[in-house]
């Protein structure tokens, strides 16, 4: 899901999972209009492995071949080339005609960025209730990120009355997949027992999933909880690492957590200079902390200076990654 729909959609499903808010810095992904998550036959590795190559000319012309022999892999290639313009000028009106034949045929990505454009208003109108349509059609066909999208859908209420149970039944189809999102929502729902029975060692068990998968707002979570040993044993070290990778990744609260474990000394060495660091760019991500602040202002003028030196490096650096 790309664009302003998965920003507002990630919203909705914050608000009405009602998230503790050190969950609440969202970092959502953003995917190629049509993701091609299905492994392709053996007869499509030419083009589909000059697509990922990124030889979007050959990918084109291969998958121009087959789409002639009513191939649908090949087709709904031909719909991706054509939705993000590689290999040949974007042509949204082109990719859904693509999208839609391959759809026909019974291709579930097809159908899931058909969903996309229809969320969006790409190619047409914009229709949400044919969006959820194809997103269920996708998701029965066990499309991964279409089975999230209409649990979030679920969660909502408005296409589909609000429905915990099949939220959770969809999130888990989608979180068995291995999708980090969907791990990440079926986790706070066993959190906080809507849908599925209240259960603190699955929701952790499946916090750490996400983690490991990158999902920023699950590696906060589960650095919560590995610090206080909520569903898992309390690992002050482990938790400290996770921070920092959070941190890294551009999490507020992350960084937050963070300068306090090098102020405390907890779960790595005490280290103001750095505890500063991390608190100056917490700050700037909008997470506040008095407490911080006055602990900064006992410190010497050189690990002040340092500190914000090293913020203001750290900050620059990010801005400068931004597109």
């Amino acid at each position: 899901m790309t664009g302003a729909w998965r920003s507002l959609i990630v919203a909705l499903a914050a608000i009405v999972l009602a998230a503790p808010a050190l969950a609440q810095t969202k970092t959502p992904s953003k995917k190629p209009a049509a993701p091609l998550a299905t492994a392709p036959p053996d007869n499509a590795d030419i083009a589909y492995g000059a697509y990922q190559r990124g030889l979007y000319l050959t990918a084109l012309a291969e998958a121009t071949k087959r789409a002639q022999q009513n191939d649908p892999r090949a087709m709904t290639l031909l719909g991706e080339l054509y939705a993000q313009g590689l290999g040949i000028g974007r042509d949204d009106g082109k990719a859904a005609q693509w999208y839609k034949q391959a759809a026909a045929a019974g291709d579930r990505d097809a159908m899931f960025a058909l969903a996309m454009f229809a969320f969006e208003g790409r190619a047409g109108a914009r229709n949400v209730d044919e969006a959820a349509r194809l997103l269920a059609s996708a998701a029965k066909l066990g499309h991964a990120a279409a089975s999230y999208d209409l649990g979030l859908l679920y969660l909502q209420g408005q296409q589909f009355p609000q429905d915990f149970n099949r939220a959770a039944e969809l999130f888990r189809a989608a979180a068995d997949a291995g999708n980090p999102e969907a791990q990440y929502a079926l986790a706070t729902m066993y959190k906080e027992g809507r849908g599925v029975p209240k259960d603190p060692r699955q929701a952790t068990l499946l916090m750490g999933k996400a983690s490991i998968a990158g999902n920023v707002d699950a590696m906060v979570e589960f650095a919560i909880a590995q610090f206080n040993g909520d569903g898992i044993d309390k690992d002050e070290s482990a938790s400290a690492r996770t921070f920092l990778i959070a941190a890294r990744r551009g999490s507020a609260i992350a960084q937050n957590r963070l300068a306090r474990i090098l102020m405390a000394g907890r779960g790595m060495p005490a280290n103001p200079t750095e505890a500063i660091k991390w608190h100056t760019i917490a700050k700037a991500g909008g997470a506040s902390d008095p407490e911080l602040d006055v602990f900064a202002g006992k410190q010497t003028q050189a690990v002040r200076d340092a500190a914000q030196q090293a913020a203001t490096k750290w900050l620059s650096t990010q801005a400068a990654l931004r597109p």
